[in-house]
Formats: C-alpha cells, structure tokens, sequence
C-alpha cells in the first residue's frame, strides 16, 4: 500500500513438541537458511535465527502485510514438512502448539541479536523454562503456566 511505513522488531520463540531435543546441531545451518528463506517470503527481514535442540528463537524485522499468527503458523508448519522430508528424526517431527512473541525497539536490535544468537552460553546457566518465563515477566504477560510450553527439565 503506498505511503504505508512500520518498524515493527518481532522475537518469537516456540518449542518441539513433548519438548524432545530433535534439532541436531549438524542440520542447524541449513535449517537456518531454509527458515531465512520463508521468512524472507512473507515480506520479513531476518535479524537472527538459532535452533536450539528443543526450541528456536526467531527475531525478525516484520512488515504487517501478514498477520502474527499467520506468520508463525506457517514458518511452523513449512519447517516441519521440511525436517520431515529431510528425515532428520526417527517418527515424525513437530513443533508445539503456541507460542512466544515479544516486541522490540529499534534501539534494542543489537542486544536482541546477540541474545538469540547466544542461545547455547544463555542455556549453559539457566533452562528453557527459566528463560521463558523470565521472558513473560519481563514483558508483563499474564499465562496460566497449564498453558504454557510442555516443559521438561533435565
């Protein structure tokens, strides 16, 4: 639409299913490129992707021509066709139901980026559990922890 402008700094965040650690470290670049790309096809910009073994982090500069939901349901269900299709698990691969999205200033980008792209020194001293539910604190999200990710912790 013209004359249309937004800065819009997303960060979601969403789990494996039954929180299993599916996500192997030598599939992680390419699956960062496969999800570069359809975030790159729905009009977003990545500003950083990282899988960890149970869970991803995606920040993404979003341009509103796509809802939210829309947006992660289909970065979700394209990167499990993609997983599965690669036969990178035993069974079948599958991201939980739900998940995180908080919002970002243009200010805050570079610490952002370094925060996802540090996920394995972060979840050296605190779990995923931990890290997500600072993460609604932080953001003063209300959850009733029944609906929250299936948390496991190790």
């Amino acid at each position: 639409m013209a004359n249309t402008f937004s800065q819009i700094y997303l960060q979601f965040v969403f789990a494996v299913k039954n929180r299993e650690n599916l996500i192997a470290k030598q599939y992680k670049e390419e699956l960062h490129k496969y999800i570069t790309g359809l975030v790159t096809n729905r009009k977003a910009k990545l500003l950083a992707v990282n899988c960890m073994p149970d869970h991803l982090h995606l920040f993404v500069g979003f341009k509103p021509v796509i809802s939210i939901s829309d947006f992660v349901k289909e970065i979700k269900v394209e990167s499990n066709e993609f997983i599965n299709d690669k036969k990178w698990v035993k069974g079948k691969f599958g991201w939980q139901e739900g998940y995180g999205v908080f919002s970002y200033s243009h200010s805050q980008i570079d610490n952002v980026v370094q925060y996802v792209m540090n996920q394995e020194i972060h979840h050296q001293k605190k779990t995923f559990r931990q890290e997500y539910t600072a993460m609604l604190q932080k953001f003063e999200i209300q959850y009733d922890e029944k609906y929250s990710f299936e948390f496991i912790d190790l």
